[in-house]
């Protein structure tokens, strides 16, 4: 029974974040409040329903975040240089997508980096990969949850991104297996979202 109620919660959780997605992409005015609010629901289905793991001090979690996300930048930033051969519309593709929802202000870096980035993992490393664990052994797990990851990009129409959801969420997701805490995968996304917006732009 109990394994039932954990199979409905995750389902029912997982139709709420896609439907809400659908419409946040609808439109860039909005992008950025509804999908800050999806994820602060995500949070709080995350720290309802699921378990978060620390076992690192703070100066490992902050050594390794920083580490494994230049790590995950380089691989998207190899990615970007390669698309081009096999589709020669992908650079256009980004650089629209970039344009119409990439962060634009101090706003935005601050929903990305305290709320966007915390909630995405919380929701789908934390609670998400966690669960799929019922039935599934870690590394099936990590492929599965990054693929559910990805299809929370694929939803917009922007497959780049979505593949790059994809390598990003394996490369996080066998790091929480490996290194057990929550704080370090939260490091390392913040760590590649300042690299790929911010500080070495990938466009």
């Amino acid at each position: 029974m109990k394994q039932y109620k954990h199979t409905i919660v995750l389902l029912l959780s997982l139709v709420f974040i896609y439907s809400m997605l659908f419409y946040t992409f609808e439109g860039r005015t909005i992008f950025w409040y509804l999908y800050a609010f999806t994820l602060l629901i995500g949070i709080a289905i995350s720290l309802l329903a699921g378990k978060f793991e620390d076992q690192l001090p703070t100066w490992q979690y902050l050594i390794f975040g920083i580490g494994y996300g230049t790590i995950t930048y380089g691989f998207v930033k190899l990615g970007y240089f390669i698309l081009p051969y096999l589709d020669s519309s992908a650079i256009k593709d980004i650089n629209k997508f970039l344009e119409d929802y990439g962060p634009a202000n101090i706003w935005h870096y601050l929903l990305l980096i305290f709320i966007i980035v915390v909630g995405e993992e919380m929701f789908w490393r934390g609670y998400v990969q966690q669960q799929i664990k019922r039935w599934a052994s870690p590394v099936v797990a990590v492929f599965v949850t990054a693929l559910l990851f990805s299809l929370s990009l694929a939803i917009s129409g922007f497959m780049p991104g979505a593949l790059a959801a994809i390598v990003a969420s394996i490369i996080w997701g066998l790091l929480y297996e490996w290194k057990k805490s929550l704080p370090l995968i939260i490091v390392a996304h913040v760590v590649f979202v300042l690299l790929l917006f911010l500080i070495l732009p990938i466009t």
